[in-house]
């Protein structure tokens, strides 16, 4: 039985997009169960339905974080989620959220984690001067990008960058890794050893 996929989003959810084709295309053993975004306007609600996947919105606007976090967690139980994906999913998760999927949610980031947490990432590496970049795959915890790291991907920064080009660089990393790392936790080769993942062979 293929396991089921949440994604959360709040904009149009590329990651999202990449998951969806590489699932397609047999890449990829799982099936995306719902997509929810906190936002009505959001287009990957609009592109998730195009795919014919359910698609819901619960609007988090005004809603103390828990509040919203055990409506989100109560339609993922619903669709009998096994793993969530975050995907360009503008908010903190609560304590609450991350104990009813504990090490069962993953994020990606357009940095080398612990650098450059937050929003921006990639404009934080131009204006830092690094040499090399990239993105993050990492479980969720309840501070922000913090979870203990998957997968990192390296993309050199070029002298005639700009936050565009890199972006879009990193981004064609993203699309690869966000489903390396999903084939892997699925697959149940890795452990926990303090902070680290250590993916087995």
């Amino acid at each position: 039985m293929k396991k089921r996929l949440g994604i959360l989003l709040s904009g149009r959810g590329s990651n999202f997009e990449a998951i969806a084709d590489n699932i397609a295309a047999g890449r990829l053993e799982a099936e995306i169960a719902v997509v929810i975004s906190n936002r009505p306007e959001a287009r990957g609600l609009e592109i998730a339905r195009q795919r014919g996947l359910t698609a819901v919105c619960i609007p988090s606007k005004g809603l103390d974080r828990e509040v919203y976090d055990r409506m989100v967690v109560a339609e993922l139980r619903q669709h009998q989620v096994d793993l969530v994906c975050l995907a360009g999913f503008m908010r903190l998760l609560s304590a609450y959220f991350v104990r009813e999927y504990n090490l069962a949610i993953l994020n990606i980031h357009p940095a080398l984690l612990p650098s450059f947490p937050g929003l921006d990432g990639q404009h934080q590496a131009l204006e830092h001067g690094v040499k090399v970049s990239g993105c993050t795959v990492h479980f969720v915890d309840e501070y922000l990008d913090h979870g203990p790291i998957i997968v990192q991907r390296a993309v050199p920064v070029l002298e005639t960058d700009t936050v565009e080009t890199l972006s879009a660089r990193i981004l064609a990393e993203e699309h690869q890794a966000y489903t390396d790392v999903i084939r892997i936790v699925l697959s149940g080769k890795w452990r926990l050893d303090g902070r680290r993942v250590v993916i087995e062979p």
